[in-house]
């Protein structure tokens, strides 16, 4: 049983989806004015891991996450870069497939833009108008919040506090200050639409509340997003939606938490963030996924270069046991039944321990933690374990690897993609050092073994061989 914490609920429920067997997925995307930051990567990571465990739980998934490609910023952007709105959507979309491929991250089932889906979010502002959950003036259109009950629902807030607190700006022609834009009239050079209300382009929310019913219905399983988007976003996607359908909008509302920099949320507008891209020339993108892994989703996490450094020695003793297991599955060594018996019990272990951890509202940290745990009996049991334990074992960790994606050594670009050149340039490289110490050259063998370990590869002196691990 899958348990999820939903943001609606405040605590753990049940997980039922609305299909046996399937479960349906909106995430939120990026708005594509720049490079995505760590901020951006986490929710990224975090839904795709999530994804990933549903299937390796045997759900039938499909997956939704957009692109937000019309918004004041990218116009912002494209005058700053003197471009058009559609250029700059276009050149960042480009950049968040590359960026997010290093971290290992699936393609969404549908990447639906927002300037692909107009006469979807013309029919829905209508439908809105026609039940009296919105207003038109001057060719704008707004949310009538008062006309909806369940207002501030999901975040918890009360409207008349809100309203108490609120302030209609200067040129807004809004009847309640808490109302909001579902479409905003045309202004000179910006890119717009034709609607019953003139020229114009949508308001942020209405977007999302479309392309989710497009692709998954309108009561579909679980949607997700960063915490900072609970108020206003979500609030505002789903008095719309339920305004317009008269049904419960997303069943499971799932929010990861903030990542931080000396304890302050990272943002662009505060000017303490890191661009993914800037982080990926230091560090492998399959390091910054296992870092981001390594906690739980819903809590902060405090951004620094030595966790990340921290991240990769870890990751590091993960992928060397894991090599272990793969060489010694292909050929064991000695066989000792007490041996083999504890690696079977450690590799059922991990297999429940594994599952639990993820049942419980995806706790990756715990999930991660019990792969460790598995990594000790590696290197305790595995060259005294039968080939067909060491064999379970492995398909296990492959199979978990599906989920966590980090865990098998990624090729490097290049010459280094090909296993078999790099397998054969260390036995060349062994075979001189071997032959050095036959010698008793032992300033070669070990100048050899020395510059091997600053390159980051490790030799183990065998009774049998000599073996060589990245470190």
């Amino acid at each position: 049983m899958i348990q999820v914490y939903n943001t609606m609920d405040g605590h753990k429920v049940e997980f039922v989806p609305r299909d046996a067997g399937k479960v349906s997925m909106y995430v939120c995307g990026p708005t594509v004015y720049n490079y995505i930051h760590l901020g951006n990567a986490r929710p990224i990571v975090v839904f795709d891991t999530i994804r990933r465990y549903f299937k390796y739980a045997g759900y039938d998934v499909t997956y939704v996450q957009n692109f937000t490609d019309v918004d004041d910023k990218i116009i912002n952007r494209a005058q700053e870069e003197q471009s058009t709105a559609s250029a700059v959507a276009e050149k960042y979309i480009a950049a968040y497939f590359e960026d997010v491929r290093a971290l290992n991250v699936l393609k969404a089932d549908v990447h639906p833009r927002v300037t692909e889906h107009m006469p979807q979010i013309i029919a829905l502002v209508e439908q809105l108008l026609a039940r009296g959950a919105a207003y038109e003036v001057n060719g704008d259109v707004y949310f009538a919040v008062e006309n909806f009950q369940d207002y501030g629902k999901l975040s918890g807030r009360d409207l008349e506090d809100m309203l108490a607190g609120a302030r209609v700006r200067v040129g807004e022609q809004k009847r309640n200050p808490m109302d909001f834009a579902l479409w905003k009239a045309a202004k000179p050079g910006e890119p717009s639409w034709q609607s019953p209300w003139g020229e114009g382009r949508p308001g942020w929310h209405i977007e999302c509340s479309v392309m989710s019913k497009e692709y998954l219905g309108d009561n579909f399983d679980i949607h997700g997003g960063g915490a900072d988007l609970i108020f206003p976003h979500h609030e505002n996607e789903i008095a719309q939606a339920e305004a317009a359908s008269g049904c419960t909008f997303a069943r499971y509302w799932l929010h990861n938490g903030f990542i931080t920099v000396n304890d302050e949320k990272m943002s662009k507008s505060l000017g303490n963030f890191f661009l993914l891209r800037e982080i990926l020339e230091k560090f492998p993108g399959d390091v910054v996924r296992f870092y981001l892994l390594n906690t739980h989703y819903r809590s902060p996490i405090d951004f620094d270069d030595e966790k990340l450094q921290i991240a990769a020695k870890s990751l590091g003793r993960i992928r060397n046991a894991y090599l272990l297991l793969q060489e010694l599955a292909e050929q064991p060594e000695a066989s000792d039944a007490s041996a083999d018996a504890a690696m079977r019990r450690a590799t059922e272990t991990l297999r429940c321990c594994f599952a639990e951890a993820m049942d419980d509202d995806f706790n990756t940290a715990l999930a991660i933690a019990a792969i460790f745990d598995y990594t000790k009996a590696i290197n305790t049991y595995a060259r005294q374990a039968e080939a067909a334990t060491l064999a379970d074992g492995l398909q296990l960790m492959e199979a978990l690897d599906e989920v966590i994606a980090c865990i098998k050594p990624q090729p490097a670009a290049g010459i280094g993609a090909n296993d078999e050149m790099i397998g054969r340039l260390m036995d060349l490289i062994i075979e001189v050092r071997q032959q050095a110490r036959q010698k008793k050259d032992w300033g070669t063998a070990d100048y050899i073994r020395d510059a091997l370990k600053d390159c980051g590869i490790a030799l183990e002196d065998g009774a049998d061989a000599v073996r060589w691990k990245l470190i």
